[in-house]
């Protein structure tokens, strides 16, 4: 079947609300660990995990961080306008936005829109103990979201440097949560919604399947032989985007940005090509790598995935000769680190290259993620969900975990 006719009313399940882990664990690595290994499925503690790995294997962690990505103005007329920052426009690099200061740009999603039709938004903001006014200026819409500008300003004189976008964030800006949780953000999710090995700003949604983790549980898959590895995948808006389109083709996939350092292709190409993916993030970002490959070798400058790339083409090439031809490329461009993008889409259908084993949550219900989780366990998502369903398993971003061993 072609993969863009799958219809998504087939990936539904009964997911009762109370089932929706609405706050985590006190104790990250306490919660449950559903283990399906070969068609088998059975249940751990996830402070267990390192158990059921192969010594040796390569083990690969998104290290992105969820920043304070929503602001909040009010009007002259007291109306309450909502700023989603999504995406870095000027400067277009992340890691150069967070540090600008006194002026910087992002797409953004804008709530309560039509009470913002024209004119700039103020409010003040205090870093430092100085204060400064934050304006906000709307721009051009840019497909489903809008160009704003910000800039800021202290209000007195004084011999302080501007702080940065980042404090900026920091001092004003709200943890995005899930919407599913159907609460209000609070003091404890800024700790506990955010991996113990989170290090690079840019996500506005966490890498679920990393918040288990703990560092005693890090010390034991180094103790039993397991090799780290990292990289990032800013975890978009879009990932909480429903299908809405009676078949998959018709839903349009958001575009994630990644970076990847050399060593870390380089420990991949050791291990043949094969590394175990904590999280879909991970699978995206890995998969996406054997793409980019083949685009590289193909001679292409921009290395970016569409989303039906996997399915339209069907390169002969390696997962290692693939690793090998992304090192190539940059080696002529002199680049440790790859930044590119994906849009890739994981349904049933797709042949994996790189991902032999995948930590993950569970996901909601008609959604592109349980269609990546279908497609890595050879169609068998509901005997892993039903099991979830019928132990009491904790569901979606504060919920429990699963190991998949297809």
């Amino acid at each position: 079947m072609n993969a863009k006719h799958i219809h998504i009313k087939d990936y539904n399940y009964p997911l009762p609300d109370e089932r929706i882990a609405k706050f985590p664990l006190p104790q990250r690595d306490g919660s449950k660990l559903l283990v399906y290994r070969h068609g088998e499925v059975s249940e751990d503690v996830f402070t267990h995990l390192p158990a059921y790995l192969p010594q040796g294997a390569l083990m690969v962690f998104n290290n992105t961080r969820v920043i304070q990505a929503r602001l909040h103005f009010h009007k002259d007329t007291g109306a309450l306008i909502e700023i989603f920052i999504l995406e870095p426009a000027q400067p277009a690099e992340y890691q150069e936005n967070f540090v600008a200061r006194g002026a910087c740009g992002w797409y953004c999603l804008v709530g309560n829109l039509k009470k913002w039709k024209a004119g700039t938004l103020a409010r003040q903001v205090t870093v430092g103990g100085t204060a400064y006014e934050l304006q906000a200026t709307r721009g051009k819409l840019h497909g489903t979201s809008h160009r704003v500008d910000f800039c800021w300003h202290a209000l007195e004189p004084t011999s302080a440097p501007l702080p940065s976008w980042a404090e900026v964030l920091e001092a004003i800006g709200e943890l995005p949560i899930p919407p599913y949780l159907g609460r209000d953000t609070e003091e404890s999710d800024k700790v506990t919604y955010q991996t113990v090995y989170s290090k690079i700003e840019g996500s506005v949604a966490a890498p679920t399947a990393g918040l288990h983790f703990t560092d005693s549980v890090l010390d034991r898959l180094d103790h039993s032989g397991i090799e780290r590895e990292e990289l990032t995948l800013h975890v978009g808006a879009g990932t909480f985007k429903p299908v809405k389109s009676e078949e998959i083709g018709g839903h349009d996939m958001h575009t994630e940005h990644i970076a990847v350092k050399r060593a870390t292709i380089e420990r991949l190409i050791a291990h043949e090509g094969k590394a175990i993916a904590v999280g879909t993030t991970s699978v995206r970002t890995l998969e996406s790598l054997y793409y980019m490959g083949v685009l590289a070798q193909e001679g292409a400058e921009d290395l970016h995935v569409p989303q039906w790339m996997p399915y339209d083409t069907h390169p002969s090439l390696s997962t290692t000769d693939a690793l090998k031809a992304l090192l190539a490329y940059m080696d002529r461009r002199q680049l440790d680190v790859l930044h590119s993008s994906t849009q890739i889409i994981i349904v049933p259908g797709y042949t994996f290259h790189i991902v032999d084993m995948m930590v993950t949550n569970f996901h909601q219900p008609q959604s592109t993620l349980l269609l990546l989780v279908s497609a890595f366990v050879q169609g068998r998502w509901r005997t892993i969900y039903d099991y979830a369903l019928d132990h009491d398993f904790r569901f979606l971003s504060y919920g429990d975990s699963s190991l998949l061993i297809p």
